[in-house]
């Protein structure tokens, strides 16, 4: 299963096409409006959320309710496109129609893709660098991780997420007794966050943020629960889950790193303190009694909870912009200025979760097959009761 994206943050839409999708399973189109929506909620979040109100259109692989096994084809359309057409359009603009516009982006914006981007495709104009490296392309692979959530649902495996820090303020609640809590919880808080008084003091420190024209980021996490032993593979370093959700996660606008498990703790821990020790049950088969290592052992899935942390920065988009230089002039200016948020700290736990969905969802058909949901649960169950009589 692979997928493509398409579309600029002020263009008229937003697509993703989606190849390799199982056939005869059941997809309605509220299931990726569900993910749509809960990407554009969070504390913190700019006026853009208020002009776009992200509703998926299907005009492909799905009919009467079901996939059909041909590409998907995902569509949002933006809204705020109609005041843009001129500025975003196709055709081209005689000399005074684009001295009416007077849009062109000559100050690149520190943090951003803005003045790397126009240099490495000759762009003297850099509206076409941001309008693609804008994080409403987000919008696109939620629309993949959405699907790769719902095929994983239908073989019982679930997906959640939390919000872990936000400038510096620690959730000190961060257990929960399972997935579905997880999920209850975080989506009753507005920063998705499990810990209230925790959950305070991030609201107050994106306010603060926001009344000084700044900005904040933060940490969070994403679970996955009802995995198989041997997803991903040992044979090549390109086959190890581990490391294609790491690189998945690191690709994700304004994401610094990631780690799996316990991360870059394990380095001031003993050995014996950071490996889990294997157990056996009749009831369960093998198991581990730990999760430092995140549910991987081998750049496979060991069949506990698969444990991600992601680090988002402050988003470089300020209102009390930091100094660039004008590449026609220049001269020293204050960067441009376009909207922004304060804080998607808890936007991004949800873009996250999807972007992780995704990667499992393709290891895991690669390993069950591609072609028909029957046919895969049968290889999937089989695969089960090996793994736990072994």
């Amino acid at each position: 299963m692979r997928f493509l994206t398409a579309g600029e943050s002020h263009g008229p839409q937003q697509t993703t096409i989606v190849e390799g999708v199982p056939a005869q399973m059941e997809l309605l189109e509220e299931d990726i409006n569900q993910e749509l929506a809960r990407r554009q909620g969070g504390y913190g979040r700019g006026r853009r959320m208020q002009i776009e109100k992200d509703k998926v259109k299907f005009l492909s692989g799905v009919r009467h309710g079901k996939t059909t096994g041909a590409p998907i084809t995902m569509v949002v359309e933006n809204d705020d496109f109609k005041h843009w057409e001129k500025i975003m359009g196709t055709e081209p603009l005689s000399e005074e129609e684009a001295e009416k516009v007077k849009r062109k982006i000559t100050r690149p914006r520190p943090g951003h893709a803005d003045l790397n981007g126009a240099i490495k495709y000759g762009h003297r104009d850099m509206r076409n660098v941001l309008e693609r490296s804008s994080a409403r392309e987000t919008t696109a692979r939620v629309m993949a991780g959405a699907l790769a959530k719902k095929i994983l649902k239908t073989f019982g495996i679930e997906v959640g997420g939390q919000v872990l820090t936000i400038g510096g303020i620690h959730s000190a609640q961060t257990s929960y007794s399972s997935i579905q809590e997880l999920q209850e919880k975080t989506e009753a808080s507005p920063v998705r966050c499990l810990d209230p008084e925790a959950e305070k003091q991030m609201m107050e420190a994106i306010d603060k943020a926001k009344a000084d024209g700044d900005s904040i980021g933060g940490v969070v996490q994403t679970v996955v629960e009802g995995l198989p032993v041997g997803l991903g593979s040992h044979v090549q370093y390109d086959h190890k889950l581990d490391g294609k959700i790491v690189g998945a996660v690191a690709s994700i606008n304004a994401f610094k790193g990631a780690e799996v498990g316990i991360g870059f703790e394990a380095a001031n821990r003993p050995g014996s303190q950071v490996h889990d020790e294997i157990v056996w049950d009749k009831e369960h088969g093998y198991y581990r009694s730990t999760n430092n290592l995140g549910g991987f052992e081998g750049g496979m899935t060991n069949g506990m909870p698969v444990v991600i942390q992601g680090v988002m920065k402050p988003i470089p988009t300020l209102y009390k912009p930091l100094q660039s230089v004008d590449i026609d002039s220049k001269e020293p200016f204050k960067a441009s200025i376009e909207r922004s948020d304060s804080c998607a700290v808890p936007a991004a736990s949800v873009v996250m979760e999807n972007v992780v969905a995704f990667e499992v969802a393709v290891s895991f058909l690669d390993m069950f097959g591609t072609d028909n949901v029957d046919r895969i649960r049968r290889n999937f169950e089989e695969y089960v009761q090996e793994a736990k009589e072994f």
